[in-house]
């Protein structure tokens, strides 16, 4: 098993040089051209409809808007970020968004009263997110991801393309600035996420998302006084499940 582990491990890790190696010196749409020929039908993008998702769905809706977007509906968000996913779908003309939802019998077997976030916060996101999301991958070789370094936390040192969940991870914007966040929203007349006025520079889901005062670790009112800034639950590249952050 271990040996099969290794050679497991070794061809996802030469896929990911050999994808950075393609990617190499191109801008982050670029990037997003240049996998989309690669993978053609195997690619697909994970995204939140959150606070920054406007700059990398408006890139993928400019190079490819037939895209597989994935979306987690946990039944616990915003009914505001419902509401900008439709306006921003109709908006960029994107084609393929695919709402993904937790299975019935997980939340009538681990939340029959809906209250799991607030007794086992790392379960609740591993049946509402982790679970949902690793089927929905399961066609896929690459996702692209909106995340970005100045995130902070685990994600400091976030490269252009990652291991994650046995699958090659594509971070387009991960070097991108706050400021080049902004100015690239002004420049394509973007529409914000409406609780971004509100004072949420991150938005998850309602119960487990809290305002934070400006200049603040944006991501500091996701999971507010807990030892918990990911959603945590992920799978080795052996199909093993793992607790932690990402």
């Amino acid at each position: 098993m271990a040996a099969l582990k290794s050679e497991y491990r070794l061809a996802l890790e030469a896929g990911a040089q050999a994808l950075d190696a393609a990617l190499s010196g191109l801008d982050a749409k670029g990037v997003l051209t240049r996998a989309a020929d690669i993978y053609s039908g195997e690619l697909c993008a994970v995204s939140s409809f959150g606070a920054e998702s406007a700059v990398i769905l408006h890139m993928i809706s400019e190079t490819a808007p037939d895209t597989p977007v994935l979306f987690l509906d946990t039944h616990k968000l915003f009914e505001e970020t419902l509401a900008y996913r439709d306006a921003l779908v109709a908006r960029l003309g994107l084609t393929d968004v695919r709402t993904l939802a937790p299975e019935p019998g997980h939340l009538e077997a681990d939340d029959p009263e809906g209250d799991l976030h607030r007794r086992n916060p790392d379960m609740c996101c591993h049946i509402r997110k982790t679970l949902p999301l690793i089927r929905a991958l399961a066609p896929f070789k690459v996702w692209i991801s909106g995340r970005k370094r100045h995130h902070g936390g685990t994600r400091a040192e976030l490269p252009k393309v990652e291991i994650q969940d046995g699958k090659l991870k594509l971070n387009p914007l991960f070097d991108w600035s706050p400021e080049r966040i902004e100015a690239y929203y002004d420049k394509h007349d973007l529409p914000r996420h409406p609780l971004v006025a509100r004072g949420y520079p991150s938005i998850g889901c309602l119960p487990c998302t809290a305002p934070v005062d400006a200049g603040d670790d944006p991501r500091a009112g996701r999971w507010a006084g807990q030892d918990k800034t990911e959603c945590g639950i992920h799978f080795t590249e052996d199909g093993t499940l793992v607790r932690g952050a990402e």
